[in-house]
């Protein structure tokens, strides 16, 4: 059915069309429509807004990325299904590859996804050919490349395993996140955590990541204010931020 644009909830049912088409198209696992249902429970006590905290985190997030020497993004099967251009623009603007890794993993919906990004505009896409192994994990989510996550400094996990995150953290990477829930595993695992919708967070991350390349290529930033930027960021505080406007309401 068509959805009109005057409908109330038309971004959120829009959001659930992707998913399912997604789904439909074999790059969305069955699993990750209930998964975004729980998510969007706690969008709606976030007023279904970027809250003062993600901003802060997402300024981190940009700094974090555009500093790192070999900064990674990792896709699933909602990413790809909801902000495939977005989160492949965001690549390209980092010149950093995407990394499709799933938990129900198969070769074929590792391949849809990639070809997702790369008709996407995404210029490097790994996954396909995956020959390293993350320790720690008996999961296909270990699975990986070593030109992408198993040799980053730095990983972009949206909507991420905790177990992974751990992982990856005790790998000594730095790691950062997109979760509604601030009391995940993830959230609580991650350097820096975007307590916000994918389908803001990612176009908002991709416009601060160039708004501070802007600033840099014409020298009205330099590397030492990015830094700062990280050092004055907690993600402690955001977290807690977050979670009092869940238990006290957006109002």
């Amino acid at each position: 059915m068509e959805i009109p644009s005057s409908h109330p909830r038309y971004l959120s049912l829009m959001t659930r069309h992707k998913l399912v088409e997604g789904f439909r198209n074999g790059l969305t696992a069955p699993e990750g429509l209930i998964a975004h249902g729980r998510g969007e429970a706690l969008d709606y006590l976030l007023g279904e807004r970027t809250t003062e905290f993600a901003v802060r985190a997402q300024r981190a997030a940009a700094a974090a990325l555009i500093l790192a020497k070999r900064p990674v993004i990792s896709v699933n099967g909602n990413v790809g299904a909801l902000v495939p251009e977005d989160i492949s623009g965001l690549g390209n603007e980092l010149d950093c590859p995407l990394e499709v890794n799933i938990f129900h993993r198969t070769e074929d919906r590792v391949a849809k996804l990639c070809q997702v990004l790369r008709s996407s505009g995404c210029r490097k896409v790994l996954g396909e050919d995956p020959d390293e192994r993350l320790p720690f994990l008996d999961h296909p989510r270990a699975v990986c490349c070593s030109g992408g996550i198993f040799s980053a400094d730095t990983v972009l996990v949206p909507l991420e395993d905790g177990d992974r995150a751990e992982v990856l953290v005790k790998l000594g990477k730095r790691v950062i996140t997109i979760d509604l829930n601030p009391l995940s595993r993830t959230a609580r695992t991650a350097h820096i955590t975007m307590i916000n919708n994918i389908v803001r967070a990612v176009p908002e991350l991709k416009e601060e990541v160039r708004s501070f390349k802007n600033g840099l290529e014409k020298g009205d930033l330099d590397e030492s204010e990015l830094e700062k930027v990280l050092a004055d960021f907690s993600n402690i505080e955001c977290l807690d931020g977050s979670l009092c406007i869940i238990r006290n309401g957006p109002l």
